[in-house]
């Protein structure tokens, strides 16, 4: 009999995405082929000086930006979706402005996805085109989607740290229940994915904290970063041990997390750490789904979630995208097109069955 094998670097702690048999065969060829597959290990951690982690998140931020005009042409277009934009203010009196996508021609309401972008809640932008294309991917299915470019803790939208970047996602999702009627839909969802996962979900916590919760009629968190426990990994979030280096690393996460609270004082937050929230804090909560990635560090603590919200009574779907590294379902929609789109489909799926 075969000896069984933990997976990951729980197994081999030599081991990489490369080297990993769960990767799904196709991302590795786009990987490889872009030259991205290994990770280069962070300059920064949590120990690091929060100028040095903001010095970090501009030069990242900066290298993210040369690959924008390779993935604007490979877009595809999107004859059957309308964009615009709309800038409003936030409870902090700061303009935020909002990218609007939606379907050209509709019989009626339709639903509508407050899209709260990735990045850490420190680094990118909305107008980044992998989210505009993700945007555009759901419009095109029949719903409003309306993307915040919220203030970020660094980088090019920076210096803001916590609570920043949510009270200007709160302030969207107020707007967008303030104008139901003329953006003429039938639900909100709010959504984000990894860092912009934390946010769809803070932003839901705030509502109920504040007394608006009617305003939010769903929640779709692909891949979330709630724990904040990246200086030291606790023992139940095992996957950032089994998956540690694979595109993202804890010493990176550790950084990103200063920058959004450079003090520390907002550790147990749940507003900004939402998986410290407890089961009071849930209680009441409108659906959501949480979304993993088989080969993310993040992995264990969006699912660690997803366990409070159902002891909390809370409707609660998760999925799993084996073979998929952190945000894989969605960042790869040519590589793996059939898993994108089943994604997006899940997306108007849930959102649908809202109305």
């Amino acid at each position: 009999m075969a000896e069984l094998k933990l997976p990951g670097r729980l197994g081999d702690p030599a081991s990489t995405l490369e080297t990993d048999p769960r990767l799904d065969p196709r991302i590795r060829e786009a990987l490889s082929a872009a030259g991205t597959l290994q990770t280069v290990e962070s300059p920064v951690n949590g120990d690091s000086s929060y100028e040095d982690c903001l010095d970090f998140c501009a030069a990242f931020e900066a290298a993210n930006m040369e690959a924008h005009p390779l993935i604007a042409a490979a877009a595809p277009d999107f004859p059957t979706v309308t964009t615009r934009e709309e800038e409003i203010t936030g409870v902090d009196g700061n303009p935020i402005k909002l990218y609007i996508h939606e379907p050209a021609e509709r019989s009626g309401p339709v639903p509508c996805i407050v899209h709260t972008h990735g990045g850490g809640m420190v680094l990118m932008t909305a107008k980044d085109p992998n989210f505009e294309r993700l945007r555009n991917s759901q419009a095109a299915q029949g719903l409003v989607v309306v993307g915040v470019e919220f203030r970020n803790g660094g980088g090019v939208l920076g210096n803001h740290p916590f609570p920043a970047g949510l009270n200007d996602c709160a302030s969207a999702a107020q707007w967008a229940h303030a104008n139901r009627d003329t953006l003429d839909i039938s639900s909100i969802v709010i959504s984000g994915e990894s860092g912009g996962g934390n946010l769809c979900i803070a932003t839901t916590l705030k509502a109920k904290q504040d007394g608006w919760l009617d305003a939010i009629d769903g929640v779709y968190s692909f891949c979330p970063y709630i724990s904040g426990a990246y200086a030291n990994p606790p023992a139940e979030l095992i996957s950032l041990i089994e998956n540690n280096e694979y595109m993202i690393d804890i010493a990176m996460m550790g950084a990103l997390a200063k920058v959004y609270d450079p003090t520390g004082a907002q550790a147990s937050n749940p507003l900004a750490w939402p998986l410290h929230a407890s089961v009071d804090d849930l209680k009441g909560l409108p659906p959501h789904v949480i979304s993993v990635n088989e080969l993310d560090p993040l992995r264990d603590e969006g699912l660690a979630f997803a366990r409070k919200l159902l002891a909390a009574g809370v409707s609660t779907v998760t999925h799993t995208a084996n073979g998929t590294p952190h945000a894989g379902d969605l960042s790869f929609p040519d590589a793996i097109p059939d898993v994108f789109d089943s994604t997006i489909r899940s997306i108007y799926t849930f959102a649908t069955r809202l109305n």
